[in-house]
């Protein structure tokens, strides 16, 4: 880990607004000048290597200032195309730019004594363009325009070389140059009268950099860890501590996902629904999991994230959604964004009576038992306080059997109750607090998150407090039959600005404009939405466990961040591969019923859409959904997953399906 400084030197970026709808000729394209020039740079990074002889690999992500992009603010004179329409000149004004860049790269050198001569490159994120606004001279109406945030559709990336130098046994300088290619920036400039102008400007910068490195181990050659040294550490950490507490780590997974379902007959199909002609779609996240140890009990942790591909349907189609392990938010080219960075503190509560607790959350899953969590003895009653941007289910909502959708389930139905309602971005994290309890036998939970800005939004409520989620949970843990067993009870409330189902349907009558829209900003208020569910997990054998979540929510209300689901019970067993012979293989099989309130119901028939379903019509009848796996282990780390899902009534339509739905999961983890 460590820090670095240097210049960015930006590339000609352009500055021209073209007249887009509403204009006959390019002769009223508007040009200004271009502002961006030569800027410091400054920021943090950390990263894992391996060295293999002379070789060294590894992978590294970094988060940077890059002052290099400014606004084109000021007045301009207009073209002499508009003087007929008695426009002299005009004025932008654009908020600030996003200066800022971050990446997640990998790493090959070749080490020279205490040299390292290395390339690099991955993918990069930021780069945006802020919201601008243009007026005209002339102020005749539609003469303002305003255009959001820019958007790129491209993967952003950065590649470079650099030569690092062993300074001591942990300290290392480096010299790098990158070259920063965050794509082309699309704006929209639009009156709200059919008129626009398009803006497109590249965000593209060399840099040239120092870094200063710190080793958390000892170091090898220019850095990279051998197997000896760490062997040698651990045995001295043991000899010296008496206990292994590791002092960071760096995990990685990577998971790929394709899913395609044959044609199925359907009366009819709306915005939300699978399509009935059949259709395959392949998506993928990949994600490090680096960790340091701050203080005893304390670590620090970020997750940065390469997602790609899309979700069947572009998401969409079933209440319980197909496929929890591909980004909601689908994209043809890969990008980044770091969706974890939190602080964990634990505190002892038995004076120092120690005993290992991985504190797994997926069956006979190396990954799980390690990403995000630093090994260590703790206290036996400890509490647990976890503070920053992560998903809730992180914390909530756990079971052994069925939890992770990158090596068990791929179904929402079998990963979170479906009437859980939780706070979350697109994506699903979010920013807030957690408290966890633990004694003998039992565990209790409670926290606060951040809900979205408006539900189902890419964005969280930027004010504290403004809009949240209050959650609590409640775990006992037992033994039934000499075989170990977990029931946990939760509740949870959102408190924001919510739409009322049967406002939005009593609003479409009174206006006449159908179907009902449950977007519509002038009818949300302050309300609260409960919900809440029990989770039960039980090993019937060694080797062989069963789980069941069982959960409801007031269903007056819309869908908040999660899926279109009001009441669920899903069910299932899985198996572990050492009853066969085959101890890392895994089979697993489960049943989901979902169903929907009254006030739901009349939306959907009256061919209203929300997160996950809409199907422009609606034939109520509860969704059911199936799901069976086998998991296949290629090689350590390394697995192959057969899926397979059968929906009736998906979308709780009985006039579509049912839907046959066959994946192949391929896993692989560090």
């Amino acid at each position: 880990m460590g820090a670095n400084f240097g210049a960015g030197f930006p590339s000609w970026s352009g500055g021209r607004l073209e007249a887009g709808s509403g204009f006959v000729s390019n002769a009223f394209d508007l040009y200004a000048p271009n502002h961006d020039r030569a800027g410091a740079s400054f920021g943090a990074q950390v990263g894992y290597d391996w060295q293999i002889g002379r070789w060294v690999y590894g992978v590294e992500t970094d988060f940077n200032f890059l002052g290099v992009r400014h606004s084109a603010n000021g007045l301009f004179p207009a073209p002499a195309s508009y003087s007929p329409l008695g426009v002299t000149g005009y004025g932008l004004t654009t908020d600030e730019s996003g200066n800022y860049f971050a990446t997640f790269r990998g790493r090959l050198g070749f080490a020279v004594d205490r040299s390292l001569f290395y390339v690099t490159g991955g993918v990069a994120a930021g780069g945006w363009r802020g919201a601008s606004s243009l007026t005209f001279s002339n102020p005749a109406p539609g003469s303002l325009f305003y255009a959001p945030l820019s958007q790129s559709s491209r993967m952003k990336y950065a590649v470079g070389a650099g030569f690092e130098y062993a300074l001591y046994d942990q300290w290392s300088a480096r010299l790098e140059y990158l070259y920063l290619n965050q794509q082309l920036q699309t704006q929209v400039f639009d009156n709200g009268l059919s008129v626009q102008f398009g803006a497109r400007q590249r965000s593209e910068a060399h840099l040239l950099r120092f870094g200063l490195n710190y080793r958390l181990a000892a170091e090898d050659g220019a850095g990279a860890r051998s197997d000896k040294d760490q062997s040698d550490d651990k045995k001295s950490d043991e000899a010296s501590n008496g206990k292994d507490a590791e002092r960071y780590s760096v995990h990685g997974q990577t998971t790929g996902v394709v899913q395609g379902y044959p044609k199925f007959p359907a009366l009819y199909s709306g915005p939300k629904s699978f399509t009935p002609k059949g259709q395959a779609r392949f998506g993928s996240t990949t994600n490090l999991f680096a960790g340091v140890r701050l203080w005893d009990g304390a670590g620090v942790y970020i997750n940065p994230e390469i997602s790609e591909g899309y979700g069947l349907s572009n998401s969409a189609g079933a209440a319980a959604y197909v496929n929890s392990s591909v980004a909601k938010v689908g994209r043809a080219a890969p990008y980044m964004r770091f969706q974890r960075y939190f602080l964990r503190q634990i505190i002892g509560l038995n004076g120092g009576a120690k005993e290992s607790d991985p504190d797994t959350g997926s069956f006979n899953e190396t990954l799980e038992s390690t990403q995000n969590q630093l090994a260590g003895k703790v206290d036996r009653d400890r509490l647990i306080l976890t503070v920053g941007k992560f998903a809730v289910g992180d914390v909530f909502d756990d079971n052994v059997y069925a939890h992770d959708p990158t090596t068990g389930f791929l179904n929402f139905a079998f990963n979170t109750m479906g009437a859980f309602d939780y706070a979350a971005d697109a994506w699903g994290y979010t920013y807030g607090a957690a408290l966890e309890w633990k004694q003998d036998w039992w565990t209790a939970r409670a926290g606060l998150f951040q809900l979205s800005d408006v539900p189902n939004s890419e964005k969280i409520e930027p004010v504290l407090g403004r809009q949240f989620m209050g959650v609590a949970e409640f775990e006992a843990r037992y033994d039934l039959f000499e075989q170990p067993g977990v029931v946990k009870f939760l509740v949870y409330g959102d408190n924001g600005y919510l739409n009322k189902v049967d406002e939005v349907v009593d609003f479409a009558f009174l206006t006449g404009n159908f179907p009902p829209d449950i977007t519509n900003n002038a009818l949300r208020k302050r309300r609260v939405k409960l919900g809440g569910g029990v989770n039960v997990q039980q090993q019937i054998a060694p080797n062989l466990g069963f789980f069941l979540r069982a959960s409801m929510a007031d269903g007056r209300y819309e869908t908040v961040d999660y899926t279109d689901v009001d009441r669920q019970l899903s069910f299932g067993l899985v198996a572990s591969g050492k009853l066969w012979g085959r101890s890392k293989d895994e089979i697993g099989a489960a049943m989901a019923f979902s169903g929907l309130s009254g006030p739901r119901v009349r939306y959907f028939a009256l061919g209203g859409a929300s997160v996950y379903i809409g199907d422009g019509a609606l034939s109520y009848s509860g969704e059911k959904a199936l799901e069976a796996y086998y998991k296949y282990n290629l090689a350590e780390g390394i697995d192959l997953t057969l899926d397979y899902q059968f929906f009736g009534n998906p979308a709780h339509n009985a006039a579509r399906g049912p839907v046959n739905v066959f994946g192949l999961r391929a896993h692989a983890q560090f």
